[in-house]
């Protein structure tokens, strides 16, 4: 289907958010990169989208890490793109989370939980995500999922995915107390993915594959309906109320391969 199709099925207001404009933050042991307002980092124009807080793009120096800290009231999760994070909390979890896998933390009444890079000889590259719960007072709960790459590879892979829509148990995605969906893809150049955009609100987080910060040529491009998303670029995605449905293409138009995350989502 064509651009023009897809934009008839249902008007979408399509934002692009370049890398470069947002959050960075180079601390030595830590890079990051604050899709929204974060730490030291504030701008009222990106505070969050419907129940999406934060995403952090983050590069972890091998043997550092964030130490233990408090939470409540988020659900927080991380994707591991590249090697291996130890985690810890006050509810007595530790574990290992390699690439491929998703640990999701429901802070609830408070948790303390700390991350570290559990390598010694490799960089850390994750997207740590809050959202905010659909419910106040949560018992504190703890979660994990395991996605290879096979599973992302030309398709949309649905990792997360609202508990009170997984009544069922018909999903392997990993529940979360909030009106959302988390896809992850990994798109070959030439390949392209559609979704049926079905809630309010949506993003799309081109994931920085290349390395952080500085742009790269011959790197993974992204194309959805008409707009290019480079390394690091996102896209906010709105859908009016009474419209219905709406559809995204997504082309792998770079010469390397895309891995990208996509969410749909409601307040």
């Amino acid at each position: 289907m064509t651009t023009s199709a897809a934009a008839a099925v249902s008007p979408l207001k399509l934002t692009l958010r370049k890398s470069l404009d947002r959050g960075i933050a180079d601390h030595g042991w830590l890079k990051s990169a604050h899709t929204f307002s974060f730490a030291n980092y504030y701008d009222p124009a990106h505070s969050q989208h419907g129940p999406l807080r934060v995403i952090n793009e983050d590069f972890i120096e091998k043997g550092t890490g964030f130490g233990k800290h408090p939470h409540r009231e988020f659900e927080i999760f991380t994707y591991v793109i590249d090697g291996v994070i130890q985690h810890d909390d006050s509810m007595g979890n530790s574990e290992l989370v390699k690439r491929g896998e998703i640990q999701m933390t429901s802070a609830g009444t408070g948790i303390q939980h700390a991350e570290y890079n559990g390598s010694q000889d490799q960089e850390g590259h994750i997207c740590q995500i809050w959202v905010k719960p659909n419910k106040a007072g949560l018992t504190p709960r703890y979660a994990t999922g395991d996605f290879s790459d096979d599973t992302k590879r030309n398709v949309l892979k649905r990792v997360v995915a609202s508990a009170d829509a997984m009544q069922g148990g018909e999903s392997d995605a990993v529940p979360i107390h909030a009106n959302l969906s988390m896809y992850a893809s990994l798109l070959e150049p030439g390949k392209t993915v559609s979704h049926v955009q079905k809630r309010t609100f949506g993003y799309i987080h081109h994931i920085m594959s290349s390395g952080f910060k500085t742009p790269k040529t011959g790197t993974s491009q992204l194309k959805v309906n008409g707009q290019v998303l480079n390394e690091g670029d996102g896209l906010y995605i709105d859908r009016k109320a009474g419209e219905g449905e709406a559809l995204l293409e997504i082309e792998s138009t770079g010469e390397q391969r895309a891995e990208f995350l996509l969410f749909d989502m409601d307040n």
